[in-house]
């Protein structure tokens, strides 16, 4: 009997965003944070795609691979101890998504080149994971094929902060289908035509394909990165890939791999989702997706919360020697994050104004808190 080819799960946790200041820092970045239960989201990722990797559960752990900036692979390691030092594919530079993950393919291929890459970004959240793997399952099956194939979620409203994905024909939820472009993020206008029209889907960046399949593509799309590669390629062969590397990788094009492959295949394969899908973009998001008291509340266990209503709290003091009680009493819908060093009270409403304050911030020079 045949074995299938090996599946891999390549999670991407690099970059840094302000949306969540003070909880989100340069070397602690939303993907570490647990805003929606009680993991870090990157942590959350993993665990969810861990049965359908192969084998018993060290083996399936064995098959997890974080792309991370090399300045976050220490705090990455302490919250997935499992990962051996080699399953985190260190950039030494931020270069978008194209380049890690042609790097990742490149390295698969050298001893499994029919295996199965899932690419997944680290910071999102799913309500039911059940059907969120059987999607999966859809999208892995097709890339066995030999066709190149991502996730697009079912819009549930004209959104302007997501690209989308054109499809052609009526979605059919569940199956592959083929996809034709990529599109920006548009106005609102154009969001509604795309609902309304019925053949757009969210784009949330997860991609499904053969090791040797994607760096065909690099090899054709993306020059500049294919021979990055070859040079890896080279320096792996002489044991020196750690150290070509802080010379090659920061040489390539800065791309997403929407850009620099998806859009110019001639074959894309699409498998529409349904699953409560999120990118816990801001606060706001974490307090819906939260667990919630009877009055809306989404705090840590053991908070007193007295006439108040829709706060969403979050505690992430380390040193629990000095761990201190919170207490909410009268107020309505804030947003209230306590860290070592700093304590952010707004509203729900106006969460998102926490980027002027890392803005103001940046410009006193108290880089130490951004």
């Amino acid at each position: 009997m045949t074995r299938s080819p090996s599946l891999y799960a390549l999670i991407l946790a690099g970059g840094a965003g302000t949306r969540f200041w003070p909880a989100s820092r340069a070397q602690r970045p939303k993907q570490l944070l647990p805003l929606v239960g009680d993991e870090p989201l990157v942590r959350q990722t993993a665990l969810r795609v861990l049965p359908l990797l192969d084998g018993d559960a060290k083996v399936a752990w064995e098959r997890v691979r974080i792309a991370t900036g090399a300045h976050l692979a220490e705090a990455t390691r302490a919250v997935m101890p499992e990962l051996a030092e080699h399953q985190l594919l260190q950039e030494p530079a931020a270069r978008n998504t194209a380049p890690c993950i042609a790097w990742a393919a490149s390295i698969v291929a050298r001893s499994e080149p029919d295996a199965v890459l899932m690419v997944l970004p680290s910071d999102h959240h799913i309500v039911n994971v059940e059907r969120f793997r059987a999607t999966l399952r859809a999208a892995i099956d097709s890339a066995r094929r030999g066709v190149i194939t991502t996730i697009g979620i079912q819009p549930t409203r004209p959104e302007t902060g997501f690209g989308y994905i054109e499809v052609e024909g009526e979605i059919t939820s569940g199956s592959a289908q083929r996809g034709l472009k990529f599109v920006e993020k548009p106005d609102h206008a154009r969001a509604s035509a795309y609902v309304a029209g019925g053949r757009h889907l969210w784009n949330a960046g997860m991609f499904f394909f053969r090791a040797r399949d994607m760096v065909a593509a690099v090899e054709r799309h993306l020059p500049a990165v294919a021979q990055g590669l070859a040079a890896l390629e080279q320096a792996a062969g002489r044991g020196e890939e750690a150290q070509a590397l802080e010379s090659v990788f920061p040489a390539m094009p800065s791309i997403s791999i929407d850009h620099g492959v998806m859009d110019h295949l001639s074959e894309l394969a699409v498998v529409p989702g349904d699953f409560g899908w999120s990118d816990v973009g801001s606060f706001q998001a974490a307090w819906e997706l939260g667990g919630k008291d009877e009055r809306g509340n989404v705090a840590p266990e053991g908070s007193v919360l007295i006439d108040a209503r829709g706060n969403y709290v979050l505690d992430l003091r380390t040193n629990a020697l000095k761990k201190r009680m919170i207490a909410i009493t009268g107020v309505d819908d804030l947003v209230v994050v306590e860290t070592d060093d700093a304590l952010l009270v707004t509203t729900r409403e106006r969460a998102q104004e926490v980027k002027l304050v890392v803005d103001e911030l940046k410009k006193r020079g108290e880089t130490g808190l951004i």
